[in-house]
């Protein structure tokens, strides 16, 4: 599996993790049913913790998105597309909730922060 992580990030290794393989399930890349690598494996491959892999697959498998077999390892959980939706859409929720919050009490006001959000949508986002 291809991850991309850097000690360079604010972002903490744990968080990159979790992040990079919940956008892979949730955007189909990740198929229901497949494997992830072991964690000793992962850990291995990425030159990390294994602490730190074994956190990160606990906070996805809290989240739902993966499930662990005793001995088999660890599968991307089946999840239908308007649960992956559900799931994106709280995820975007929970990251602008504070942006929003930090954007009102700057004396944006709602109208303000739509307009901004519009503008941002209409922008160059074809590198997705």
């Amino acid at each position: 599996m291809i991850l991309h992580l850097t000690d360079l990030s604010d972002e903490p290794l744990q968080s990159q993790i979790v992040r990079q393989i919940r956008a892979k399930i949730l955007a189909g890349e990740l198929t229901a049913g497949a494997d992830l690598p072991s964690i000793r494996k992962l850990a291995r491959e990425q030159h990390i913790s294994v602490i730190t892999v074994q956190r990160a697959y606990e906070t996805l498998e809290h989240e739902g998105l993966i499930h662990s077999r005793r001995g088999k390892g660890f599968f991307v959980t089946e999840l239908s597309d308007e649960a992956r939706k559900t799931l994106a859409k709280k995820r975007l929720q929970e990251i602008l909730e504070p942006k929003i919050r930090a954007a009102l009490a700057e004396g944006l006001s709602k109208r303000e922060i739509n307009e901004v959000i519009r503008e941002t949508l209409k922008g160059d986002l074809n590198n997705f």
